[in-house]
């Protein structure tokens, strides 16, 4: 039995679980661009047809991803909800905004009770943590998981280290 592209195409967005260009599909697929472009397209027009939960989307970046429909969203808070605290949400919003930090700075910004923020979020899967060779404090960063669940594809640059009244502020709306 012979794999469709469009299978083959499905199989890797599943599998890779985070939008996909056409360059790193082709790659995956075993084929060039064009011939990948036709699978997609047959692909997306597939799941259009269907009466299926799921979808095959390009981001705003000109990525594919295959994804839960968004009216489907409420099912996804019911059965995996996120329990987290304003404390944890603030600590989440300060590692995701300075991404890559380090704990030590999370501390000093958040204060002591960071620690336990920090191990619930990356028990919980939305943090990243670990030790670079040349440093005795944690490297923290956000995880795929934190894109996929707040549903963004990126964070904007929001934070210059230049600009120091910007960052003021920043701390003040975490604190």
């Amino acid at each position: 039995m012979e794999l469709r592209l469009s299978n083959k195409i499905e199989a890797i967005l599943y599998l890779k679980g985070q939008p996909l260009s056409i360059a790193q599909l082709a790659e995956y697929a075993g084929c060039d661009r064009h011939t990948l472009e036709e699978g997609l397209i047959e692909l997306i027009d597939d799941y259009a047809h269907r009466n299926s939960a799921l979808e095959v989307v390009e981001t705003v970046s000109g990525t594919y991803s295959l994804q839960l429909k968004s009216n489907f969203q409420e099912l996804v808070q019911t059965l995996i909800p996120v329990e987290l605290g304003v404390g944890a949400l603030r600590t989440l919003a300060a590692i995701a905004l300075r991404s890559p930090m380090t704990q030590t700075e999370l501390v000093n910004l958040r204060g002591s009770g960071a620690y336990q923020h920090v191990q619930e979020l990356v028990e919980q899967g939305f943090v990243r943590k670990r030790r670079p060779l040349d440093s005795r404090s944690f490297l923290l960063d956000v995880t795929d998981k934190f894109y996929q669940y707040f549903q963004l594809e990126q964070l904007p640059q929001l934070l210059s280290n230049s600009d120091n009244e910007q960052e003021a502020d920043v701390q003040e709306q975490v604190n």
